[in-house]
């Protein structure tokens, strides 16, 4: 499973998604994503302990 970091336009992470559409969500509320990357694998597996990306998202 892909994991992805969305980025704010000074570089801060400001969500972790799982989705394209989770993405697509975030952005129609409004959220200034500018640049999105999937995660390395070694990261990806931080998420999938801790529990869903979309607990990092605060608005979702």
């Amino acid at each position: 499973m892909d994991f992805y970091s969305c980025f704010d336009g000074q570089g801060a992470i400001i969500a972790r998604c799982q989705t394209d559409q989770e993405i697509n969500v975030l952005k129609k509320m409004g959220r200034p994503i500018v640049e999105v990357r999937q995660m390395k694998n070694e990261e990806a597996v931080v998420c999938s302990l801790t529990g869903s990306p979309s607990d990092f998202n605060m608005d979702y």
